[in-house]
């Protein structure tokens, strides 16, 4: 099947010149650019490119584990929640694909990891104006032009450079994403060529080495750290399973997935968010954890119902589960084991472990804005953290000089603390998209909602109010009486 036909036809549009400043120039295309491109296709008014140094689309490829879901809805693709019309929907997809009829019999609300990556790779293949295997070297302002200058590289099919190349823009949005974070103990065993240690971010690359290992201990409490666990508990002999799951939190806690815990992940609670102060909205992250590094409820009982599985014969599997532990230091035994010290929180008790393989599922860190924007430090605002001030449009809060000639530089999937913990979500991808494409334009090619939650997060100020003089007899009375704002001083 062919792909939607696109509102605009790109083979008639001119090629831009390589000096004409574009709208809006992209780096980094994950879900939350591509969403953004998607979107944006069918605005005539916008020129917009998106540059990307991978050679194609690629999400957590290492983490494609036959049946892991996405934890988010169909209904939370890259554009529907924004414009159900779109040609870029999940659905669209489907009919291109001869699959909407077994996917409506199959009544699935969550879809698989492997479809939703398939699902944007059909996407990316198909959208115009997205350029893969270019390399965003720097961005500098430019202040004789009034614009962004944006350097690159062309790479090549082996990743080596072939051309350099520059562009001028008025608005740029960053989707760099995120990276592996490796604790501090365990960076120096990284990639160690006789024993693995690895990222869960690699897991599948690695899977076959780690299911020969003797014993395989995984690092993390979260969804990842379950998916990997229960993936090599399944393929693992009864009996002999040899594995330990550690993780620091308390306990292998259930994601918060009720109605109105869920609404933490609308724009309600982001605009509610963004409007506290910088003390409280750190406090408040840290807090909520639960709401987004849980543990599938699903995933938590098909590693019971595993594990008791095991037990139908008489005896229990060789599988240690301890929560509330961390990783004090690692060191090499003889360069074919891995020996960790470990502390157990609340115990203040501490033990080691042998093992021949660790997962890392320990999940991601932002990727840090000053290694592309290094040359707009002069220009960027920060809060007490050293981080950068993002607005409520999902501005980076720059110099006057730069956003007073209306040019600005938007943030994608990096404004945790600044927006909340909707900010990694997939949900709210295409309504950030959306709004980001609103206050670009100065128009409203896509009108959002003034309300999307039950939950009121917080109090509207109200003025203060006082009883009249000739109210305040009733009141010494112990009569009703009625209290009348005070106004204008009066």
């Amino acid at each position: 099947m062919t792909p939607p036909t696109p509102p605009i036809d790109p083979a008639a549009a001119p090629t831009p010149d390589a000096e004409a400043p574009r709208d809006l120039v992209g780096i980094g295309i994950g879900p939350s650019n591509l969403s953004l491109a998607a979107l944006a296709h069918p605005l005539p008014e916008l020129d917009t490119a998106f540059y990307e140094q991978r050679p194609c689309f690629d999400w957590h490829p290492g983490l494609l584990i036959d049946g892991a879901t996405v934890q988010v809805p169909f209904l939370a693709d890259l554009v529907t929640l924004a414009d159900p019309s779109s040609p870029w929907s999940f659905l669209s997809y489907l009919r291109t694909r001869d699959r909407l009829f077994p996917f409506y019999f199959a009544e699935r609300f969550h879809i698989q990891r492997a479809e939703y990556d398939a699902y944007c790779r059909w996407v990316s293949e198909n959208l115009p104006g997205l350029h893969f295997g270019h390399q965003v070297d720097a961005v500098r302002w430019n202040p004789e032009r009034d614009l962004f200058e944006v350097d690159f590289t062309q790479l090549d099919t082996d990743g080596e450079a072939e051309a350099l190349g520059r562009t001028y823009t008025r608005n740029i949005v960053l989707g760099i994403g995120s990276e592996p974070y490796i604790p501090e103990p365990l960076r120096p065993l990284v990639d160690a060529p006789t024993v693995p240690v690895l990222h869960a971010a690699d897991y599948l690359a690695h899977r076959d080495r780690l299911l020969a290992a003797e014993h395989v201990t995984v690092i993390g409490s979260g969804q990842t750290g379950a998916e990997v666990f229960l993936d090599l508990l399944r393929h693992r002999p009864a009996g002999r399973e040899k594995i330990h799951w550690l993780g620091r939190a308390e306990a292998f806690a259930p994601m918060e997935y009720s109605k109105l815990g869920l609404e933490h992940f609308t724009p309600d609670h982001t605009r509610y968010f963004h409007a506290l102060t910088e003390p409280v909205r750190d406090r408040l992250v840290a807090s909520q954890w639960q709401l987004h590094k849980g543990i599938g409820a699903d995933t938590i009982a098909a590693i019971h119902d595993e594990l008791y599985r095991r037990t139908l014969h008489g005896g229990w599997p060789e599988a240690v589960l301890t929560p509330g532990v961390h990783v004090r230091t690692a060191g090499r035994v003889a360069t074919t084991k891995v020996e960790l010290h470990l502390e157990h929180t609340q115990q203040g008790t501490r033990s080691r472990l042998t093992t021949d393989a660790v997962v890392l599922a320990t999940g991601y860190r932002d990727r840090p804005l000053d290694r592309v924007l290094a040359g707009l430090d002069p220009y960027l605002r920060r809060d007490s953290a050293h981080r950068p001030r993002i607005d409520e449009q999902f501005r980076l809060v720059l110099d006057p000089s730069v956003t007073g000639t209306g040019c600005h530089i938007y943030v994608q999937n990096a404004e945790l603390h600044t927006h909340g913990v909707g900010a990694p979500d997939l949900g709210l991808a295409a309504w950030r998209s959306a709004t980001i494409l609103n206050t670009l334009t100065g128009k409203t090619p896509y009108p959002l909602p003034t309300r999307t939650a039950f939950t009121t997060f917080g109090l509207e100020p109200t003025q203060p109010q006082v009883p009249t003089p000739r109210q305040s007899p009733e009141r010494e009375q112990g009569q009703h009486y009625v209290l009348t704002p005070l106004v204008d001083g009066t």
